[in-house]
């Protein structure tokens, strides 16, 4: 059950309590985000969870070689044309793959922007992770623990110590 205080806030925007009842929709208030929330790209989620399936990602690969049809798709592939077809919608949903029609038969090829979209969401995660390496690796080392043994040479550096 609702607790009292947010039941009463869901009725006030309702409209179903108070004398005027006059109905008002949440979608006629601002939305808003809390701060700590990042914005997600919707379509950029779901160009993700559609290659997160093994056979949307085989299928996004072959379709990076040139359009191509269903049937064509079907033979190189361990499931039957409707499958096929089935994954193609999805890929096709999340904005990675968009078919035209070519006289009888559909050709799906990779849709530009999509691909685009993903591409720019692996450029700036790597760019980050290297610029994230690089402000580690100028570091100074931290206390004696990281290379403790840096200062010391062996005065026969190919011999190995016989102690084992």
């Amino acid at each position: 059950m609702l607790a009292p205080r947010l039941y009463d806030e869901v009725r006030s925007l309702l409209g179903t309590s108070g004398p005027n009842r006059r109905r008002v929709f949440p979608f006629d208030k601002p939305a808003s985000v809390r701060g700590n929330l990042p914005l997600v790209d919707a379509y950029l989620q779901a160009g993700l969870d559609a290659l997160g399936d093994a056979t949307r990602m085989a299928i996004f690969q072959k379709l990076a070689d040139g359009p191509t049809a269903v049937n064509e798709l079907a033979r190189t592939l361990p499931v039957s044309r409707p499958a096929v077809s089935q994954h193609l919608r999805v890929l096709k949903d999340a904005g990675l793959v968009t078919d035209s029609k070519a006289g009888t038969r559909r050709l799906y090829r990779l849709n530009p922007e999509g691909v685009a979209r993903l591409r720019a969401h692996f450029d700036q995660m790597w760019t980050n992770a290297m610029t994230a390496f690089q402000a580690t690796a100028e570091q100074e080392p931290m206390g004696e623990k990281h290379g403790k043994h840096r200062g010391k040479q062996s005065a026969n550096p190919g011999r190995r110590s016989r102690s084992t």
